[in-house]
């Protein structure tokens, strides 16, 4: 399965101009700067619901300084940080992350390399990130025992299980390890579709994150975009545990069912989508 761009000549979007793309860049590096502000002084010492909510409003605020708008189908969990919920989501960008963040708070599984990154690897460190070594088959058993205890405990984790980005135009195979620890929490999955459209509400790859990109080019990339558009469609929850979803692999099945039927929905009209309200401060 996969999506592409219309096969209808259409004219270009003119990039953003420099100014806005210099301002979003000084503006980008004043808000990493506020948040490990945020994580290395006051995050460890709020609770739960405390650290969802700072979550949810940095992320909401990353997207606005990027041109960004984050838009909802379907229906999300009513609670900002859900419960022994595991979401689910296809992998196109490192804005995923935060787009998802800025509706559903989540713990996330990334691969250990990041954790090497600058300032980007401690934030995520610090903010109850787990890293998961994907070159060594046996690690998924440590990250499973520590997922399911997460969620026993009330957490709200998030995984791709592609295993890696891809360009947004199609969906690869999920790996079903990771939907063991849900399993075992007999929790809940959410699957979520997640696409990118252009200021002209024409899917784009402009956020893609994939192949042998790197990260500065694919700054360059999202700066370089007027606006865009990053819509996340909620599939159907999926109860673990049940008689239909006994085993990790039906269960992978089913989510990469829902996510793959959410990517082949046109962008929803205006009845059916909800735009986020504008970001409370910090």
């Amino acid at each position: 399965m996969s999506l592409k761009p219309t096969d209808r000549p259409v004219p270009p979007l003119a990039p953003a101009p420099w100014p806005v793309r210099l301002l979003r860049l000084g503006r980008l590096a004043l808000h990493l700067v506020r948040g490990l502000w945020l994580v290395g002084t006051r995050y460890h010492r709020l609770s739960l619901a405390g650290r969802a909510v700072i979550t949810q409003r940095w992320s909401c605020h990353l997207m606005k300084i990027l041109g960004m708008e984050v838009r909802i189908v379907g229906t999300p969990p009513s609670d900002v940080f859900p419960p022994n919920t595991l979401l689910v989501a296809n992998h196109v960008s490192w804005l995923d992350i935060f787009a998802l963040n800025s509706v559903t708070v989540s713990r996330f599984v990334a691969k250990k390399e990041i954790r090497d990154w600058p300032v980007v690897g401690w934030l995520a460190k610090n903010a109850g990130t787990i890293f998961i070594d994907r070159s060594n088959r046996r690690d998924a058993s440590r990250v499973n025992t520590q997922l399911a205890r997460a969620l026993e405990s009330g957490g709200c984790m998030a995984v791709f299980p592609e295993g890696t980005t891809s360009d947004g135009s199609g969906l690869l195979p999920f790996k079903a390890s990771l939907f063991e620890s849900v399993r075992l929490s007999r929790g809940m999955v959410q699957p979520v579709a997640i696409r990118y459209f252009d200021a002209a509400e024409r899917f784009t790859t402009a956020a893609a994150y994939a192949g042998d990109l790197s990260f500065i080019a694919s700054l360059g990339n999202v700066l370089r975009m007027r606006h865009m558009t990053v819509e996340l469609a909620f599939g159907q929850p999926l109860q673990a545990g049940s008689s239909r979803y006994d085993s990790r692999f039906a269960l992978s099945e089913a989510a990469r069912g829902e996510v793959a039927r959410r990517l082949m929905l046109l962008p929803a009209p205006p009845d059916m989508a909800e735009t986020l309200p504008p970001c409370p401060p910090v």
